[in-house]
């Protein structure tokens, strides 16, 4: 098991840049996956990016050329930078680990774009 703490969500006017981090309680050097999953307000949570142990990335279209995930494998942190935010990017912003079988949730944390 990994415990997973999420912060630097807020709120920001449109156009304007977040860094989301979240904290895991062991090291991520071997976890396979490590994500960031996002549910806005009556919808259903959905895959915004993940990066892997070997280094691959991967993008929801909708946030592709906006937001970067990155992994400090000697902090044990991944990151989500987000740039040019929109309104529709408002949601509560989880964070994922996968591990052999083994998935774990972060608690979340909110963000919130003004138009």
């Amino acid at each position: 098991q990994v415990q997973l703490v999420e912060s630097g969500g807020g709120l920001v006017q449109a156009g304007g840049s977040l860094r989301l981090s979240c904290a895991a309680s062991r090291s991520i050097l071997s976890i396979n996956v490590m994500a960031w999953h996002r549910q806005g307000r009556g919808k259903e949570r959905e895959l915004v990016a993940y990066t892997t142990s070997g280094g691959r990335t991967n993008y929801a279209d909708s946030v592709k050329g906006r937001f970067t995930i990155s992994r400090d494998n000697a902090e044990n942190t991944v990151y989500l930078q987000m740039n040019s935010l929109k309104p529709e990017d408002t949601a509560v912003y989880y964070c994922f680990s996968s591990w052999g079988g083994v998935q774990n949730w972060g608690q979340g944390t909110q963000v919130t774009v003004s138009s």
